[in-house]
């Protein structure tokens, strides 16, 4: 198992959070189609590896366009629910 800086990786995570999308270059994130997840490893493992390997874990492209990924807090909503939401808003 890969040694993980939790410290380092929490506050990879708030800077990227903290990210102006307007800042943001094209060029500079990742296309969602070239993310890798090694699924032999555990859940743990795989979002610790996400957020270590990814340059912004919440910007990302999707076709060419910048896609930003957030989340409320203090609330009951799963991803799953959040994301359930979104399509049935734009398949209505």
């Amino acid at each position: 198992m890969i040694k993980y800086d939790i410290e380092e990786l929490a506050k990879k995570l708030e800077r990227c959070r903290n990210v102006n999308l307007d800042d943001v270059k094209l060029e500079d994130v990742d296309e969602i189609i070239s993310i890798k997840i090694d699924r032999r490893k555990s859940s743990e493992e795989r979002i610790l590896d996400f957020i270590m390997k990814e340059k912004n874990t919440y910007i990302f492209k999707v076709n060419g366009k910048l896609v930003r990924i957030r989340f409320l807090e203090n609330t009951d909503l799963t991803a799953e629910d959040c994301l359930t939401n979104v399509l049935k808003n734009l398949y209505r």
